[in-house]
């Protein structure tokens, strides 16, 4: 066939010329892919003859594969890398997790709050309007032999508290029927608004709410608001005044206190008043303690 003209080939003489070049790049394109890798060998072929076309030797290809041993070798090699590579992957992610565990824990550890000891609520060392006699030598002035000296400087940090704001629902006038008493209602009660009249203490609430409202007044200097605090009974009344109506206290009892029984102006969890003053007259080493009850509306 190859030494005719192709124009004396018959069909199925050309078909077979194109099968077999087609037979002899394809191979040509494996021995390419074999060489460079791209193509393994059958096992257990070490040597294999190909012929392309009728068994012609001049398209004659020989293909030659790699030895078994060669290749168990390359497996072995190429599973080991396999093996590596999933082991230091392993360990890239692990190595990832256990650093965000860290950094969380710091995270976590920095957000945390420390539990807070709950801070002593500061009150206050003695009751309000102490001061000395106006007979006694210096006249009338702040008692500071009644507090001790240690804490002299809290009880002047206490009375350096800024005043509230006026509101309508502030007291603003009391009065006492059953000893005359009429006087006007200070917020604060330290050595300057006691100059001024009865004087409540600050914290303390508003006529009519519940709690503790305390109150302290002079009883031989400036004006002896509360001089006669001695001579009210339980049933006589104490009238609280606001801006907008006026409320009516009912007292309760009467007793005599040191200086530092503070807990007189704890406070309470009905509706109550507390008036305080020195005692006795002229002597002032004592405190009078009035306590009265909101009357029901």
């Amino acid at each position: 066939m190859r030494n005719k003209d192709p124009q004396d080939l018959s069909v199925e003489e050309i078909r077979f010329l194109l099968v077999d070049r087609r037979r002899a790049s394809r191979n040509i394109r494996l021995e390419r892919f074999r060489q460079t890798g791209r193509v393994l060998p059958f096992v257990g072929d070490p040597d294999v003859m190909e012929e392309a076309g009728n068994g012609s030797s001049s398209a004659r290809t020989k293909i030659r594969y790699p030895k078994a041993s060669q290749r168990t070798w390359l497996d072995v090699l190429l599973l080991g890398m396999e093996i590596l590579a999933v082991v230091g992957l392993i360990a890239i992610v692990a190595n990832g997790l256990s650093v965000l565990g860290t950094l969380n824990r710091t995270v976590a550890a920095a957000l945390q709050q420390p539990t807070l000891e709950p801070t002593p609520i500061v009150r206050e060392v003695v009751l309000p309007e102490g001061h000395t006699p106006p007979n006694s030598p210096g006249g009338a002035k702040p008692n500071e032999a009644e507090i001790p000296q240690h804490l002299r400087p809290l009880v002047q940090s206490i009375a350096n508290l800024p005043i509230p704001t006026p509101g309508s629902q502030q007291a603003i006038r009391i009065q006492i029927p059953a000893i005359g008493v009429d006087s006007p209602v200070v917020q604060g009660d330290g050595w300057e608004q006691l100059k001024k009249g009865v004087a409540q203490h600050i914290g303390t609430p508003n006529p009519g709410e519940n709690g503790n409202i305390v109150l302290s007044g002079h009883n031989d200097v400036y004006g002896e608001v509360f001089r006669y605090l001695d001579r009210l009974s339980p049933g006589d009344s104490v009238i609280l005044f606001t801006n907008r109506r006026q409320y009516t206290y009912i007292i309760t009892g009467t007793q005599m206190v040191e200086p530092t029984a503070v807990e007189v102006m704890d406070p309470t969890p009905d509706a109550r008043v507390t008036l305080i003053s020195c005692h006795p007259y002229l002597v002032d080493i004592h405190r009078i303690v009035v306590s009265a009850v909101l009357q029901s509306q």
